[in-house]
């Protein structure tokens, strides 16, 4: 499957406009005093976009080096979208509709998963805590490795797919959040840190967070540092899998990319305080923004070579006797003579 360069620029001008989208929808928020942004706080992302954006369309154009120029441009894509779908999530919890913790809680139940005993197991293991911790950090190296690889292999379409994925995945995940919010089981079920030997999971700092915005003491959208608040469904865990589906047709980095989002579905529900159900719905939501993205990308190639062939093989406006070889020529006038 190869998209062509101008199906490609089609499908980034389509994630342009989602991007644009959000960031309207943000602002109108902003503009109804339904939240405050601190747009200051937006300035380093935007220059960083901006020049990215800028590098891009100059290898893509001038210097004719698509790869790099496509590298550039996602890697734009993604901290734009970021800037913009962080605050889109924080806008989602101030939703108002009642916590489904109990149900979540009692559907883990129902798969047998004990979140309490899992957590007292990985505090016991100050081995495991490094590797799951490693894991479950390197979301945002991922983001950017991903880029580059798929874009150094020339699998452009795959990054378009990738990004479209990327974005999809994040708003299916923040809508659903916002119909069913959840604080996650360490807050619900009361753990106390001396019961896990100290260990507290990296999203405590989301907490204070997500029940501020929940009861209006906070109301105020930064663009740097903003807390992933989301529970149901886990976009870790989402995000866990499109990494491995996106660079699955590179050789070598596919392994490692499979066991290192392996160690970060594992590391989520401790490191990201979420229920096993929320790792369940996460995979679910990114394998179909997948599929989604890519029959995209596959339908405008194959559009593309059902056309040239359908050029290819239309009747030709010339005479076939003009076709013919010199000599079957002149044994035809021959024969006619």
């Amino acid at each position: 499957m190869n998209a062509t360069h101008r199906q490609l620029q089609r499908i980034n001008a389509a994630i342009w406009a989602t991007i644009g989208i959000v960031a309207l929808v943000v602002v109108g928020a902003a503009l109804s005093g339904f939240v405050e942004i601190a747009w200051r706080s937006f300035i380093a992302q935007a220059i960083v976009a901006a020049l990215l954006t800028a590098g891009g369309l100059y290898y893509h154009t001038a210097r004719g080096e698509q790869r790099l120029g496509a590298i550039l441009i996602a890697t734009a894509q993604i901290i734009c979208f970021a800037a913009v779908g962080a605050p889109l999530s924080y806008i989602a919890a101030m939703s108002g509709f009642p916590l489904q913790d109990a149900i979540f809680d009692a559907w883990d139940r129902a798969l047998y998963f004990d979140w309490v005993q899992m957590m007292q197991f990985v505090a016991a293991h100050p081995a495991l805590q490094l590797v799951l911790h490693f894991a479950y950090a390197s979301f945002a190296l991922q983001s950017v490795t991903t880029i580059m690889g798929l874009g150094i292999a020339g699998q452009l379409d795959r990054l378009a797919g990738f990004v479209a994925a990327f974005i999809a995945t994040t708003l299916v995940t923040i809508a659903v959040s916002a119909i069913y919010p959840a604080v996650g089981p360490w807050v619900f079920l009361d753990i106390q840190p001396a019961a896990a030997n100290g260990f507290l999971p990296t999203s405590s700092t989301s907490w204070p967070v997500f029940l501020g915005l929940r009861d209006g003491t906070v109301n105020t959208i930064a663009g740097l540092n903003a807390e992933g608040i989301i529970t149901f469904p886990s976009l870790h865990a989402a995000l866990g899998v499109l990494f491995p589906l996106a660079l699955w047709r590179t050789p070598v980095v596919r392994w490692f990319a499979f066991v290192l989002n392996g160690l970060m579905l594992v590391a989520t529900p401790a490191y990201g305080s979420h229920y096993v159900v929320d790792v369940i719905a996460g995979v679910i939501i990114a394998v179909a923004c997948w599929a989604v993205a890519m029959r995209l990308v596959s339908s405008n190639a194959d559009a593309k070579r059902k056309h040239l062939a359908d050029i290819d093989d239309s009747p030709s406006i010339v005479p076939e006797t003009l076709l013919e070889p010199d000599t079957a020529r002149l044994s035809r006038r021959r024969e006619q003579a």
